[in-house]
């Protein structure tokens, strides 16, 4: 395909952070337009949004479901190749099932959907369009959590017994304290985001990030969830202690209110023969550990560096890479889906590295069986099947 992918964005308008992070990671490497939109519920606003991104009116739209009518409509050399949508949890199914039923590929932000059943309804829904649908658990994105995962796949670690994945926030301790009274998050109004606020933002990219470099399959999780912050209902720290399936241990932690933390997810990854650790605030940096030997730090862009992690690099060592070029390797690596769904080719034999339904559909399990688990008296709850 000699020409760039053309996109819609549904939500993600003026001052939605996610929307411009999502917008300037499509953008990165020069492969894939914006050129329509429904930027917000309100169309004055959407239209603002529209003069923003300097796109033809005739194509920013004032709701998702005019869009997708339109587009689908338009001749195949002008209409969208894909969506991407970035509004708030509790749309999730219905803006991805619309434009799925409209012809359109789909790229979603996570969680995928409000719940779990939704998202296995939205699997058959994927299905039956045979269209491309990706999720942007972003942090997958990273060269060296790709480094990491083939290290774990060739066996360089033995056999992994234990997984620490962690990722503390701190900005909500403010609230907690009273002292910002404006702190107000959708993320905590659960008729919005679902049965849970920290876990179900930031726990899922924990849970996704072990999944991903592991490959390893939850049994059953005891959870312990706690809402800090006064006039809340869902929880803003949460702390999961992980049976996988196999016999390996795991700790999954999650929160808010950890004063002074910004975003620091990390994880250390547990073997027979080695250990790894990364962390997403120094994010080109993989330390290697054991026990009879001293620890190594493999450095993103070296030459000693191969495979999709160098794949997946833009500049020579010494020059960070960081949030934005790991969200463009999500979108890059669905892009490339796309051009093959647009060319009559997709699925290739090969498969694609990017997180997919099968990826959501485990976190909305995590979502739910944490939730569970916290209300209940049981001490350890069994993973639904998934």
């Amino acid at each position: 395909m000699k020409r760039k992918l053309r996109y819609g964005m549904v939500g993600g308008g003026r001052g939605a952070f996610i929307g411009s992070v999502h917008r300037n990671a499509a953008n990165l490497d020069g492969q894939i337009e914006l050129v329509a939109g429904a930027f917000s519920s309100d169309p004055k606003k959407s239209k603002q949004s529209g003069r923003d991104f300097h796109l033809d009116p005739s194509r920013v739209y004032g709701s998702y479901q005019e869009m997708a009518k339109a587009e689908a409509a338009l001749p195949a050399d002008q209409r969208i190749d894909f969506v991407s949508i970035v509004v708030q949890n509790y749309l999730h199914f219905d803006v991805a099932k619309t434009f799925l039923q409209a012809g359109i590929n789909v790229i979603c932000d996570k969680p995928v959907t409000y719940t779990l059943e939704e998202a296995r309804e939205l699997r058959k829904i994927i299905k039956k369009s045979k269209k491309v649908f990706a999720l942007t658990h972003n942090y997958t994105g990273y060269p060296m959590v790709k480094l990491a995962k083939e290290m774990v796949a060739k066996g360089d670690l033995g056999e992994i017994i234990k997984v620490v994945c962690e990722y503390p926030q701190g900005y909500a301790i403010t609230a907690l304290t009273g002292e910002d009274k404006s702190i107000a998050n959708w993320r905590a109004n659960p008729k919005v985001a679902g049965v849970s606020n920290c876990m179900g933002d930031i726990g899922t990219h924990a849970e996704n990030l072990v999944h991903y470099i592991t490959g390893l399959q939850i049994d059953s999780l005891c959870a312990d969830l706690s809402v800090n912050i006064p006039g809340r209902t869902l929880d803003d720290d949460g702390n999961v202690l992980v049976r996988f399936k196999g016999g390996a241990r795991g700790i999954i932690y999650a929160s808010q209110v950890s004063n002074g933390d910004e975003n620091d997810l990390n994880i250390r990854v547990y073997g027979t023969k080695k250990s790894l650790e990364w962390h997403q605030e120094d994010p080109n940096d993989l330390i290697v550990k054991d026990a009879r030997a001293p620890r190594q730090i493999y450095r993103r862009g070296n030459s000693y560096i191969g495979g999709a992690a160098a794949a997946n690099t833009r500049i020579p060592f010494g020059h960070p890479e960081g949030f934005i070029e790991a969200f463009a390797n999500v979108y890059n690596a669905a892009a490339e889906a796309i051009r093959d769904e647009i060319a009559g080719n997709y699925p290739r034999k090969k498969g694609y590295d990017f997180p997919d339904i099968s990826d959501g559909i485990i976190g909305m399990a995590f979502i739910e069986t944490v939730v569970k688990s916290s209300k209940s008296k049981e001490k350890w709850v069994k993973f639904p099947r998934v």
